[in-house]
């Protein structure tokens, strides 16, 4: 297994108790492995059902006293990794997670690129109990963080992000998630001049990719899921990046179960910290299928080889894990460096 690391932290702003990043990683890596099957069935049920079994029964022995804040849904919708379930051995620290066991099912089951299995932990309140519905989303990298304005009309905003990147806007590349509803802002975005990413599902990545240096994706605007934004919100806080929400509801049940859940103001602007306020947080993903940030799992002959990102902002590292699996312990596989 071979690791990149960026950053250090004081080991005295580390809690003693918290779980080992690569249990979390493992977990991701369970739930990619189990999807990567089902890649190009044609079957996306299959695929997310594998991805959620794998992820839960690697959950069962961690060292942790977990609870589903971001999951498959209400317990009366979701068998397993439902909002408010335990998770974990019971033993260890108490931390809330988010989860999506399989975020782009339709990648997966057409072989398309930036599928991937992922988590967000923090400790307990440290992530918003996002309701499952729509949310805006501006999500910008570091050097506009704190300039751009969801309020703000397209035109202003790419001027604001071109300017924070030294460049022009016909330089950009925009990621929108090709819908019918994004009409107006794609005519938007291009009569200003930038380039668009139009991508058919997983804006999550996109918001990833836009922080990460040499990905070529300079910003993520458009309306998606409002969980996948809390997901992406733990994983710029921890190097730096921005994202704005506002959550958009298709109907009354949807505002019903939010007042549920405590959110009343229809209007309010998430940023980042609102949305990930926790102050341990790591963020773990691995990859499903081939995408610019990580490699999908790739299997062999008595084993498969999967590419992670752990993101851990008390230890202020960046890693890029790369694990060959073995099936057979006894007769391990050949191993190929790339």
């Amino acid at each position: 297994m071979a690791t990149t690391t960026q950053g250090t932290a004081p080991l005295s702003r580390i809690p003693e108790d918290r779980p080992s990043s690569l249990e979390l990683v493992r977990i991701t890596e369970a739930a990619a492995i189990a999807a990567a099957h089902w890649m190009g069935h044609g079957d996306n049920n299959s695929a997310d059902q594998a991805a959620v079994e794998a992820m839960r029964r690697s959950m069962e022995d961690a060292r942790f006293n977990g609870r589903i804040v971001i999951g498959e849904g209400e317990r009366d919708e979701a068998p397993m990794l439902y909002i408010g379930e335990k998770v974990g051995r019971g033993d260890g620290p108490e931390v809330d997670i988010a989860v999506d066991p399989l975020e782009g099912t339709n990648p997966v089951a057409k072989g398309r690129p930036n599928a991937i299995a992922v988590m967000a932990v923090s400790e307990p309140g440290g992530l918003l109990h996002a309701p499952d519905t729509y949310m805006e989303k501006l999500v910008v990298g570091p050097p506009a963080r704190g300039k751009v304005d969801l309020d703000r009309p397209v035109e202003e905003n790419l001027k604001i992000i071109a300017d924070s990147l030294r460049r022009d806007v016909s330089d950009l590349t925009i990621v929108i998630l090709d819908r019918t509803r994004h009409e107006k802002l794609i005519n938007q975005v291009r009569d200003a001049g930038a380039r668009i990413k139009l991508i058919e599902d997983g804006d999550l990545m996109g918001a990833l990719s836009v922080a990460i240096a040499g990905t070529g994706v300079h910003a993520v605007m458009g309306t998606g899921g409002a969980p996948e934004g809390v997901l992406a919100a733990a994983a710029l806080r921890c190097i730096g990046a921005e994202i704005l929400g506002r959550l958009r509801f298709r109907n009354d049940e949807e505002r019903a179960r939010a007042r549920k859940m405590g959110v009343t103001d229809e209007k309010r602007v998430y940023r980042t910290e609102d949305l990930a306020s926790g102050n341990d947080l790591r963020f773990v993903a691995t990859g499903v299928t081939d995408g610019e940030v990580l490699k999908g799992t790739h299997f062999f002959a008595r084993g498969a080889r999967t590419h992670s990102i752990l993101l851990d902002r008390l230890m202020g590292k960046l890693r890029f894990i790369d694990t060959t699996h073995f099936e057979d312990i006894d007769r391990p596989p050949l191993i190929r460096l790339e």
